[in-house]
């Protein structure tokens, strides 16, 4: 069991990042935070299709390059040290998983190939509002093909071609909802929107239960947000270090100071275990291991709080200047805040972990 990346991966590692700080700095970044009528980057997400990043994971037969998972996560621990402004996560991590996993072979044909060419943005509308989803407490319906609920939010909703919705019934492929209001949120650099669907056609994506299935997606997405985490964590304590050296205070370097060694340090720290986890979980995903969802589970975690804690304390190292709208590291933080709400908040991540080390200790 190699729990690191091969040459051929650290090789398409290189080539994402050296890609990415062509076409994505922060200048990239800024441009759709601040223009409220940006909802992401078009021509970067362009050129991560004409890249063939979208369809990594997706066979060829359907229009993807078939590499795997692991090379999925290489590119998503880039796309994280970027903080990339493009609906990659929604459309490659959910909605191409969910059609993987579940589809017809009529729905693969239709739509693996348009996501892979960058053809059609996706998005996985789950929530109803506050709180983990339970089977009861779902509204959407479904009557003679046709949708009727709300969802609020949904990461992308707004800009999205194909939306897979979670009803009472199961899982169904819409195409676009009757009503979109989009949010305001704390990282305008990933769109999100309340959608509203008044009788809209759907398509019934696998079968009638939905919460397993779209659990057994959210373990894979969590998989690959917490490689995304783990790239911008990395990317955070970069930042705080190189700040550290550069800036003088009372004729010393700042980094030369107990505190800020201990500051980086414990930044370190949780993104070394943060890394190791969501190692264990690329392992399990891609091997399709019995373990994944124990190990989805604590790659989340781990990579929630690691990513987090760097965006936090990057920005306290760079001390007032951090908390200006002119400094970087509050894009960090914006991100991190975003990232962990995706596919359900932390707390429910870490129920789902010791309940999943409750049952493995029980067999």
């Amino acid at each position: 069991m190699n729990f690191d990346y091969s040459d051929e991966q650290k090789m398409l590692k290189d080539e994402a990042r050296r890609f990415l700080a062509a076409r994505c700095d922060t200048s990239v970044v800024r441009g759709v935070l601040d223009d409220a009528d940006r909802h992401y980057d078009a021509a970067l997400w362009r050129g991560v299709a004409e890249q063939g990043w979208l369809g990594a994971a997706i066979p060829e037969s359907y229009g993807g390059l078939g590499l795997g998972h692991v090379e999925l996560c290489a590119l998503a621990e880039e796309l994280g040290r970027a903080i990339a402004p493009i609906p990659f996560a929604s459309t490659v991590y959910f909605v191409a998983e969910a059609l993987m996993l579940f589809g017809s072979e009529a729905q693969k044909e239709t739509w693996l190939p348009r996501i892979a060419a960058g053809e059609a943005i996706g998005a996985f509308a789950t929530s109803e509002g506050p709180g983990a989803i339970r089977a009861d407490a779902i509204r959407t319906t479904v009557t003679g093909g046709r949708l009727t609920g709300t969802k609020i939010p949904v990461t992308d909703g707004n800009i999205a071609d194909l939306i897979v919705v979670l009803a009472r019934d199961g899982l169904y492929l819409v195409e676009a909802p009757a009503e979109v209001e989009v949010l305001t949120t704390l990282d305008p650099t990933r769109a999100a929107g309340k959608l509203t669907f008044s009788d809209v056609p759907a398509e019934r994506l696998g079968g009638e239960d939905g919460v397993a299935a779209m659990q057994q997606i959210f373990d894979r997405a969590a998989v690959l947000l917490a490689f995304e985490q783990l790239g911008g964590a990395d990317r955070a304590l970069e930042m705080a270090r190189a700040y550290a050296l550069e800036r003088f205070a009372f004729g010393r370097q700042i980094g030369g100071y107990q505190a800020i060694k201990h500051k980086l340090a414990d930044i370190y720290v949780r993104n070394e275990l943060a890394r190791s986890n969501a190692y264990y979980g690329a392992w399990a995903l891609n091997s399709g291991a019995a373990e994944l969802p124990l190990a989805a589970a604590t790659a989340r975690v781990a990579a929630s709080e690691a990513y987090w804690f760097a965006s936090k304390e990057n920005i306290q190292t760079h001390g007032g200047i951090g908390f200006t709208w002119e400094a970087d590291p509050q894009l960090h933080y914006r991100r991190s805040r975003q990232l962990s709400l995706v596919a359900g908040a932390p707390a429910i991540w870490r129920e789902r972990l010791v309940s999943q080390l409750e049952t493995r200790n029980a067999a």
